[in-house]
């Protein structure tokens, strides 16, 4: 064999080695490529953290401490836990703030303490439908609402209040104004008394027997739900300054469409800045809910020194004056 012939015979051999090991070693550099490693401390070898793609889907490599971290709220805003049951523990104050003090049994203490339905769930309408906009609201309480067209938004302001004072057995307190010059009360309602209405002028008849079961308390409001609305709401209210506001306190204009919405809480900060938080039931009659602001993307508390006039909300816009508070 001629040592040309040998030359030829040996790079062939050459080129078949060099194929055989790029082949066998092809898997580790496509790993490599898919997974680049660094060097953490200490010198030790870690997979970084970056997205790892796999056909058109992206899945993501995370540390301990990402996955340890709070879920985000399906609202999106950071102040809303999702995981929290009732007022005070779905809704953060913002940073430097602090809720302000309720005393054991108010209504503040009542209204933190309230079950929510789960984050993310759709208001109902009074026949279990969903209202039109689901993206007004950061949370909806479980206050109850019967199967009418009635609780409409000074209705489930009414409901709050009587659902309080029903929990605190003040039952004279739950007394609603129909007229400028009659009052439907519980107390008496729960005697055996009714309300009949004679085109607009009220009256008391004893129709029936006591009662202080749970149907007797629901008829009662019923009664006050077709009756009485915003304007009776406004009568029973008095004018209050922005700087005074507290749990409790409502925006009310009795107009025609009028509106109202209710104060569920309050929080200050060292330098005395107050903030509150706004929910509503509305028409057709539906679940009482707590609003965003349309001011903050990302925080639903409505700021007192924010406040101007006309004040929008995501439902309504409500004049100076339409602040006011209850004399139930």
């Amino acid at each position: 064999m001629s040592e040309k012939k040998s030359i030829y015979i040996a790079a062939g051999l050459g080129a078949v080695v060099l194929a055989l090991v790029l082949l066998v070693m092809r898997p580790f550099s496509r790993f490599e490529n898919q997974y680049p490693m660094t060097v953490a401390s200490g010198g030790a070898a870690a997979v970084s953290e970056q997205a790892v793609e796999t056909g058109n889907n992206a899945q993501a490599l995370t540390t301990d401490s990402e996955t340890e971290q709070k879920p985000m709220s399906v609202t999106g805003i950071p102040l809303v836990n999702p995981e929290g049951k009732n007022l005070k523990k779905r809704i953060s104050t913002p940073e430097g703030f602090k809720r302000t003090k309720e005393e054991k049994g108010s209504l503040g203490t009542f209204l933190r303490k309230y079950k929510l339905k789960k984050d993310g769930a759709d208001v109902l309408l009074f026949d279990k439908s969903k209202k039109q906009n689901q993206s007004e609201h950061v949370a909806v309480f479980k206050l109850p609402i019967e199967k009418e067209d009635l609780q409409q938004c000074a209705d489930s302001i009414m409901r709050v209040y009587a659902e309080y004072f029903k929990k605190t057995e003040q039952y004279d307190r739950i007394a609603f104004s129909l007229s400028d010059s009659f009052k439907a009360r519980y107390t008496m309602w729960r005697q055996g008394y009714r309300i009949h209405d004679d085109d607009g002028s009220y009256s008391w008849s004893d129709d029936a027997e006591y009662d202080d079961s749970e149907k007797g308390f629901k008829d009662f409001m019923r009664i006050v739900f077709a009756y009485s609305g915003t304007y009776q709401l406004e009568t029973d209210s008095k004018k209050i300054k922005n700087k005074d506001i507290k749990i409790g306190d409502v925006f009310v204009n009795s107009g025609s469409p009028g509106h109202a919405e209710m104060v569920v809480d309050t929080c200050t900060d060292k330098s005395g800045r107050k903030a509150f938080l706004l929910a509503q039931g509305f028409m057709p009659a539906q679940e009482f809910h707590i609003l965003k602001n349309p001011l903050h993307e990302d925080d639903p508390w409505y700021y007192v020194d924010e406040l101007d006039y006309p004040l929008q909300t995501p439902s309504y816009s409500f004049e100076k004056g339409t602040l006011r508070r209850p004399k139930y």
